[in-house]
């Protein structure tokens, strides 16, 4: 199984941490989110990796990576940039990760094991990380149901109640070549336009509700985060402190 890591974008959120670099490899516990990325996937099994580059691509290279690139990074969104890496994405099943996130190699193989044609993984006790990051943690919440399969049922919408939560999604999928085709087949619908700003839970949504291909949600308890800001970068590292 190969693993592809979704690095276009250039994090604005980090303010003066980003301006000369991508946002991968801001530092987080003396190592870069990338090589923390690197090492769970490694120690996961996982040998073959690439890369999808966008801003400062120049500072990705030389890293050993196959690298996919987005021209328009500036312009489009994650879709986009994983639609770079098609050729892997057809030719057999994908670990997908966002660049802005960590984790340990057991969520990776708890969806190396997943027999699903598309799942990813969620933390179900996502509620005390939330509310350490952002105080209120409806502020940057997103809708996450499941069904009693363990299917995915709805994501990425706007919660008015931590009921409307039951997990909160990592980031990090596994895409088979059916999955794959499945997305590319719902972005045929849209508009080039459309297509450059349709997000990863807006198209997970889409798939749910075609339903040929079922979502499947992987709970993961291992330690995990997602950086969007300096104030993560503290809270990560002191986790008596607040978020933003």
């Amino acid at each position: 199984m190969k693993a592809i890591i979704l690095a276009a974008g250039r994090g604005s959120r980090m303010k003066n941490l980003t301006d000369e670099r991508p946002k991968c490899l801001v530092e987080l516990r003396g190592q870069a989110l990338l090589d923390l990325q690197l090492e769970a996937l490694r120690s996961a099994g996982i040998s073959e990796i690439a890369i999808v580059t966008g801003y400062r691509r120049e500072a990705l290279e030389g890293r050993g990576l196959v690298t996919f690139h987005n021209p328009r990074w500036a312009d489009t969104n994650m879709v986009s940039s994983l639609d770079c890496a098609r050729a892997w994405l057809a030719a057999e099943p994908c670990i997908v990760s966002y660049s802005d996130i960590f984790y340990a190699p057991t969520a990776v193989r708890s969806l190396m094991d997943c027999p699903a044609s598309l799942a990813l993984t969620y933390d179900p006790h996502w509620l005390a990380l939330w509310t350490r990051r952002f105080g209120d943690p409806l502020l940057d919440a997103e809708t996450f149901r499941l069904g009693r399969d363990g299917r995915l049922t709805e994501i990425g919408n706007k919660p008015t109640s931590v009921d409307q939560v039951q997990g909160q999604y990592m980031g990090l999928l596994r895409f088979t070549p059916e999955a794959w085709q499945e997305v590319l087949r719902l972005r045929g619908f849209l508009t080039p336009a459309e297509c450059d700003r349709m997000h990863m839970t807006g198209t997970l949504q889409k798939v749910i509700d075609a339903g040929r291909v079922p979502v499947v949600a992987v709970p993961y308890e291992g330690d995990w985060g997602e950086v969007d800001s300096a104030d993560d970068l503290r809270a990560y590292v002191d986790p008596q402190r607040g978020g933003a």
